[in-house]
């Protein structure tokens, strides 16, 4: 199972997100062989105040976190 964070700056990642979910998921479908209607993407659109990134990168500085964990058992799933 995988879930995926991705954490930018609001005035950045509101225009984008929509691309980046589709980019981002089609990856997971090939590398992790995922169906298209796993999707489980959040997006975190935070304020100048509230993300800090290195120096000398520009406001498009974007986050992507993956969270991957052993899913339940064909067993376990059908309970």
């Amino acid at each position: 199972m995988s879930q995926v964070k991705i954490f930018g700056l609001r005035t950045h990642l509101n225009t984008i997100i929509p691309a980046v979910s589709d980019v981002v998921h089609s990856c997971v479908m090939e590398a992790l062989q995922y169906p298209k209607e796993k999707r489980a993407h959040r997006f975190f659109q935070l304020e100048a105040s509230e993300f800090f990134y290195p120096e000398g990168r520009s406001d498009k500085y974007t986050i992507v976190e993956f969270s991957m964990f052993e899913g339940r058992s064909v067993e376990a799933k059908k309970c």
